[in-house]
């Protein structure tokens, strides 16, 4: 195959998401790499669910799907002659991902810099909550704490702000700090190609996620606004309008109602018009901006009524077809079933160990001249350690 990554040799030292979901990425694009886990294994291993009624380290989805192709060496990195196999293989490595905070670096005897020295080629990846440096480098943290401390947390939830700010799932700060790594990563192996030297990268997911509060930088940097929470739709400094209509059947869809453009408002009226649902909105009157600004109340109630009367999904590929911007409240086993990404062979099968024909997403782009690899079952814990504490990389 012609992998992006091909040959390339990656050490991955990372216990939190962050940092195995870089892994996965690398994984995914062709390179080798070997995971190494403290005895008992990485916390994605006691996290739940489990494949069946499994209670092992090696029956958790989480695990299984951070860490799908890599190889599980086993070491403690207190005893000398194993933090000597670890440096002989960080010697050899070509990346090195990490998610050590300082202090535990410290304990070690681990210095980025210093390693990155003696191998002068190496890459060498830390992804940290707030960075190896600074008055927070040492400060715990998680996927919640990196939202709330970046301003994310804040613009997250409903309209009705008595009720605390929401957090998003799908660990958003550690997968937005395992993505900015990538590009990081990339960027290094380009100057490597052209330099010959490897490089220290620090991230930290405080940043990344700060990077990630989209309106409500530059709502404060230029008008100094703040920036108000709002159910399903953009945090705003004023309230907008809402974006879900229920369907048949209590399904939503998602629906930006754009008054200001007259192409998009009389796609829609049409549409409600084949249905006999348009009432007053195909009046004469309504074809001026300002009306309809003066009459939004109404034009928002006609529009519920509508689409309560409608199948979501029918809809949905209905407002698509007449070009207006709406999407179907997916969830995650509608997600699986779309026609769409079934199609694309985004979700494919792996053969993982009492659980075949496992779904899995894959690599989320293609590209013209290379290839991809699909995903490759997880190893079982320290699954590979004699063999690399052997022979290396060879």
């Amino acid at each position: 195959m012609n992998l992006p990554y091909q040959n390339l040799r990656v050490l991955e030292l990372a216990h939190d998401p962050g940092g195995e979901m870089l892994g996965r990425q690398l994984v995914g694009l062709g390179a080798d790499v070997v995971k190494i886990e403290p005895p008992g294994g990485v916390p994605s291993r006691r996290m739940g669910p489990v494949a069946g009624d499994h209670d092992d380290p090696d029956h958790h989805l989480a695990y299984w799907y951070y860490n799908g192709g890599k190889a599980s060496v086993v070491l403690d990195l207190h005893e000398p002659d194993e933090r000597a196999d670890f440096e002989r293989l960080a010697s050899e490595a070509d990346i090195c991902i990490s998610t050590m905070h300082p202090l535990e670096l410290d304990a070690l005897e681990i210095d980025w810099h210093r390693v990155a020295e003696e191998n002068g080629r190496l890459i060498a990846v830390s992804l940290t909550p707030f960075g190896l440096e600074g008055p927070w480098a040492q400060r715990r943290s998680s996927d919640l704490v990196g939202l709330a401390t970046s301003g994310l947390l804040i613009t997250s939830g409903y309209d009705d702000h008595s009720i605390p700010p929401i957090r998003p799932g799908g660990d958003q700060a550690y997968h937005t700090a395992a993505s900015f790594g990538h590009i990081a990563t990339g960027l290094a192996l380009i100057q490597r190609e052209l330099t010959g030297a490897g490089a220290v990268i620090d991230v930290s997911m405080h940043e990344a996620a700060g990077l990630t509060v989209e309106l409500a930088n530059p709502y404060w940097f230029y008008p100094k606004g703040l920036v108000k929470r709002q159910t399903c739709r953009h945090a705003q400094p004023v309230a907008t309008a809402p974006a879900l209509f229920e369907c048949q059947g209590g399904q939503y869809v998602y629906f930006a109602l754009i008054l200001a453009d007259p192409k998009p408002w009389k796609a829609l009226i049409d549409w409600m018009d084949e249905h006999g649902m348009a009432t007053d909105l195909s009046e004469p009157a309504y074809d001026s901006l300002e009306h309809r600004q003066a009459n939004f109340g109404h034009i928002q109630e006609v529009v519920e009524v509508f689409f309560l009367l409608q199948d979501a999904t029918a809809a949905y590929h209905e407002g698509q077809a007449r070009g207006l911007p709406i999407g179907i409240l997916n969830a995650p086993e509608d997600l699986i079933r779309d026609d769409h990404l079934r199609e694309r062979g985004f979700f494919v099968e792996v053969n993982q160990p009492d659980a075949p024909g496992t779904l899995q997403p894959g690599v989320p782009f293609t590209f013209s001249h290379l290839e991809t690899a699909p995903p490759t079952p997880a190893a079982r814990l320290g699954a590979d350690t004699d063999r690399y504490r052997t022979n290396g990389w060879s």
